[in-house]
């Protein structure tokens, strides 16, 4: 029996309306909504540059341009219904995957005990039970507190200071979450303290994990290769993910081919069974033009985005700036369901303007008044998000 085909325009469009990029942009969201809207996406990855804003509030803002930063706010710092710790970086997650994360604590515990002990440094676990005593104590805390603000010039682990290094020990293992962001600083608590009770539950057994892993990555991908799956939370190992596709082969998944946008043969993808109903029943994405940001889920994986989209995208905040193709922060263009270019824009808090420093529109893709007049709709909706006075283009 030939394996059945989905074209590359359903694909795109399954992407986009799982990353909830089809759902209409000026409808009112609440904070509850909000919530709900994470929960839908999975994740929000949280990155220090705030050339416009910050990357997790710029890709909530892309799906919905009602969305309030201080509903985010309540919910990481008040409501405990979110908490932030690693993805493939660090993201802001619901608290609901909470029992989830307790695996991935566990294996980060035997991870970077390792490491220190390749870096040979003593006296870590000390430092780690008086860090411990002093939050207990004293109640949360930032890296300053403890007398160690900052990395040396390298930045790696090995050269912070204990107190820092035990501080990010004991968050990325679970001993401590992280209360809130002052400034970009975390400030960092006893879980029991940040997130709601109701999620402080045990981790579920390693196969109910493993499942729970596998499932919500393939419910938030539509379709996808066992890599695929294992990359989008990073909980689980690729082998584990071709072992749980092999044993749901047999009942809840079927493997289809996915068309490229780039001219390459077609994916051999898992997916679950009845998807041609869901197909036939996708919303469209809206035509609006949208700016994302490097950061946004819907272009995480780099090749993927190249596959379905034709769209080759990296940032080259670390290429030396000779030999940067566009610029040092760029912001894909989503136009319905294409990515049609990339714009260089700053918000200029001095002069309180956001200005545009360049744009490239994709190979074929025109510069058409209708194009530019929907680009300028959106600089004006993003100067109005961040508070800029002015716009510059």
């Amino acid at each position: 029996m030939a394996t059945p085909t989905v074209s590359n325009k359903q694909a795109r469009n399954l992407l986009l309306h799982l990353q909830g990029l089809t759902a209409p942009p000026r409808a009112a969201l609440s904070k509850q909504g909000l919530l709900e809207m994470i929960q839908s996406i999975g994740f929000v990855q949280v990155d220090s540059i705030q050339t416009v804003e910050r990357a997790h509030h710029m890709i909530l803002f892309a799906r919905n341009q009602t969305y309030r930063p201080k509903h985010l706010k309540h919910l990481l710092e008040k409501d405990g219904e979110l908490f932030e710790n690693w993805t493939h970086d660090a993201s802001i997650i619901p608290s609901a995957f909470y029992r989830y994360w307790r695996h991935r604590f566990a294996r980060e515990e035997l991870v970077l005990a390792e490491r220190w002990r390749r870096w040979n440094r003593t006296g870590f676990e000390e430092k780690l039970g008086e860090v411990l005593s002093f939050i207990e104590e004293n109640g949360c805390c930032m890296s300053r507190d403890l007398g160690g603000d900052a990395p040396k010039a390298s930045g790696g682990w090995w050269d912070w200071h204990p107190s820092k290094a035990a501080l990010e020990y004991l968050w990325r293992t679970g001993a401590l979450a992280v209360a809130r962001r002052d400034g970009f600083q975390k400030v960092y608590d006893i879980p029991r303290k940040v997130i709601a009770p109701h999620h402080m539950v045990e981790a579920p057994e390693k196969e109910a994990f493993t499942h729970w892993a596998c499932t919500s990555a393939l419910d938030r991908l539509g379709f996808a290769t066992h890599g695929e799956i294992a990359a989008f939370w990073e909980l689980i190992s690729p082998a584990e993910a071709k072992a749980w596709c092999e044993r749901q082969s047999a009942h809840d998944l079927i493997q289809v081919e996915v068309e490229s946008a780039d001219g390459s043969k077609p994916k051999l993808s898992y997916t679950r069974p009845g998807y041609e109903e869901v197909l036939a029943d996708l919303p469209l994405a809206p035509a609006r033009l949208r700016v994302l940001s490097p950061f946004d889920p819907l272009i995480r994986d780099r090749k993927r985005t190249l596959r379905l989209f034709n769209f080759d995208y990296r940032i080259e905040i670390f290429v030396p700036e000779s030999k940067r193709k566009y610029g040092y922060y760029v912001f894909p263009l989503l136009e319905g369901d294409r990515l049609v270019g990339r714009i260089d824009i700053k918000h200029d808090r001095k002069e309180k303007a956001l200005i545009t420093k360049g744009l490239w529109f994709e190979p074929k893709i025109r510069a058409s008044v209708g194009r530019r007049a929907r680009l300028d709709a959106e600089l004006e909706r993003i100067r109005r998000f961040t508070g800029a006075e002015t716009l510059v283009t």
